[in-house]
């Protein structure tokens, strides 16, 4: 009987082994999570997004050269679940009225300009495009070199007076929408 029992437990033993190496090894996230915040004068907005690698791929230009993210074809901005953005409060999104709350943020990147856009879609796998009814506002925004290439997708809240930027970094690439309170 104690035979018996030495057996199952070692076979529980086992399978607790297999399982913690198989989580360790194959199921980790290649892209992270990231959370970037910024406060001001009671205004918090928080942003929640997963971070690709470039890995030597091209990441934006036309589908016929083979890049990562074509011009004129949706990007979740970032990889996983979709990106999502927060404010506490009204905001004006690149001039644009915007209530507090939470939003889906996508992007349509373009050669010159990107459109980004907001959308009340929450919970959604990222590479499922979004129900374009539920969009809140959507933004066109110019795209300028990046000082340096980034190797991973960063989402930057940067301070400029009253004001903050939404800064979409990578490889040459940097997008700016400016965020100001109502």
């Amino acid at each position: 009987m104690k035979k018996k029992i030495y057996v199952g437990l070692g076979l529980i033993l086992v399978a607790i082994i297999a399982y913690a190496a198989y989580s360790a090894f194959f199921s980790r996230r290649v892209s992270p999570t990231q959370t970037t915040e910024y406060s001001h004068e009671g205004l918090d907005i928080k942003v929640t997004y997963c971070r690709p690698m470039k890995k030597g791929r091209e990441i934006f230009g036309d589908e016929a050269s083979g890049a990562l993210l074509p011009h004129g074809k949706y990007w979740r901005l970032g990889a996983n679940e979709s990106t999502e953005i927060s404010f506490s409060e009204d905001v004006l999104f690149a001039g644009k009225p915007l209530s507090a709350g939470t939003y889906r943020m996508y992007a349509v990147p373009g050669e010159k300009m990107w459109q980004v856009v907001l959308n009340s879609e929450l919970g959604t796998w990222g590479s499922e495009t979004p129900d374009h009814s539920r969009d809140v506002v959507g933004v066109e925004v110019p795209v300028t070199s990046a000082p340096t290439e980034t190797e991973q997708f960063t989402i930057n809240l940067g301070s400029i007076g009253p004001a903050t930027t939404l800064d979409l970094v990578w490889d040459n690439t940097l997008v700016s929408v400016p965020i100001t309170i109502q």
